[in-house]
C-alpha cells in the first residue's frame, strides 16, 4: 500500500471517546483506536471495569489508553468529564457512542416480560435512557468539543441491523410454550437503535460546516456461544450464511473514524453479512 494511503487510516494522536467500552464490542473498538495510533478514552460507569483493560492497551501498544468512570445518563457527569479531557489532552477528536443495554427480560413462571404487552415501563426508560439519551447526551458535550477543534472530527453511533429491519421473532420461538409465553426480542432494542439512525442524520448537519462528520454503523449479530440450533437458523437469513466474528468491525470503525472516510457524513453504513439486503 502507498505510504499516503496508508496514513490516511491512521489516527495518530486523536483523543477518542468510547462509551459502554467494557463490553464485547466497545474493548475491540479501543483494540483498533489504539493499534491506529489514537488515544482510546474508555468510559464505563465503574473504573474498576474498564482500568486493567486500559492498562493492558496501553502496554502492549507504548501509548495512552486511560479508563474514566462516566454514567452517561448523568449530563453533569458528562459535562465535567468532557472539561476533564479536555484540560487532560487539550482537545477531544472522535466519539463512538458505543453503550446500550441488553434488553433480556426473564418471564416470572405467568408472563413473558420480554413481549411487548408486558414489558415493564421502568425497563423501557433504562434502556432508552442508556442507548438513546446518552448518546444525544455525549454527542452534546464531547461532539461540542469536537467542534472546537480547527479540523473537527468524527463522531460515529453504534446502531445496528435491527435499526434497518424488524427482528424476526420466529428466531426466538421455542417448542412447548404457548404463544404467550413466547420469548421475543425486546422493543426497546429495535427502537433505541433506529433512534441513533435519526440522532445520526440530525449531527452530520449539524456541525457540517465545523469540519464534524457523524456517520452510523449498523452491526449484525456476532457469534458468541449462542446454542447450534439458533446459529443455524440466523445464519439462513444471512447471504453470507454467518454471524461475525468479534474482530470484524474494527476495520470499519477505523475507516469511519479516519481521514480515510474524510468525505463520508449522515451515511448508515450496514456491515451484517448482507441481512438487509433480503
Amino acid at each position: 500500500m502507498p505510504r499516503e494511503l496508508e496514513r490516511l487510516f491512521r489516527l495518530d494522536g486523536k483523543v477518542i471517546i468510547i462509551t459502554g467500552a467494557a463490553g464485547l464490542l466497545g474493548r475491540k473498538h479501543a483494540e483498533a483506536i489504539i493499534s491506529y495510533g489514537g488515544i482510546p478514552v474508555l468510559l464505563d460507569l465503574s473504573e474498576p471495569n474498564v482500568n486493567d483493560f486500559a492498562e493492558k492497551l496501553s502496554a502492549k501498544y507504548g501509548t495512552d489508553a486511560v479508563a474514566m468512570a462516566v454514567d452517561i445518563t448523568n449530563e453533569n457527569q458528562i459535562r465535567e468529564n468532557a472539561e476533564l479531557i479536555v484540560r487532560k489532552y487539550g482537545k477531544i477528536d472522535g466519539l463512538v457512542n458505543n453503550a446500550a443495554n441488553n434488553p433480556k427480560v426473564e418471564d416470572d413462571g405467568d408472563k413473558n416480560f420480554s413481549r411487548l404487552e408486558n414489558f415493564p415501563l421502568e425497563i423501557w426508560n433504562q434502556d432508552v435512557a442508556v442507548g438513546l439519551t446518552g448518546a444525544y447526551l455525549c454527542a452534546k458535550h464531547y461532539g461540542s468539543k469536537i467542534a472546537d477543534n480547527p479540523t473537527g472530527g468524527s463522531i460515529v453511533n453504534i446502531s445496528s441491523d435491527l435499526g434497518l429491519m424488524a427482528p424476526d421473532q420466529r428466531l426466538y420461538r421455542q417448542k412447548g410454550l404457548s404463544e404467550d409465553q413466547q420469548p421475543v426480542k425486546p422493543v426497546t432494542y429495535s427502537v433505541v437503535k433506529t433512534g441513533l439512525i435519526g440522532l445520526t442524520r440530525y449531527l452530520a448537519t449539524y456541525w457540517a460546516e465545523k469540519g464534524v462528520r457523524c456517520n452510523a454503523m449498523c452491526p449484525g449479530g456476532i457469534k458468541n456461544n449462542q446454542p447450534d440450533d439458533f446459529l443455524k437458523e440466523v445464519s439462513s437469513r444471512i447471504p453470507m450464511n454467518r454471524l461475525a466474528e468479534v474482530d470484524e468491525y474494527q476495520g470499519t470503525l477505523l475507516w469511519m473514524l479516519s481521514e480515510a472516510s474524510s468525505y463520508l457524513n449522515g451515511a448508515i453504513i450496514p456491515v451484517e453479512g448482507g441481512r438487509t439486503a433480503w
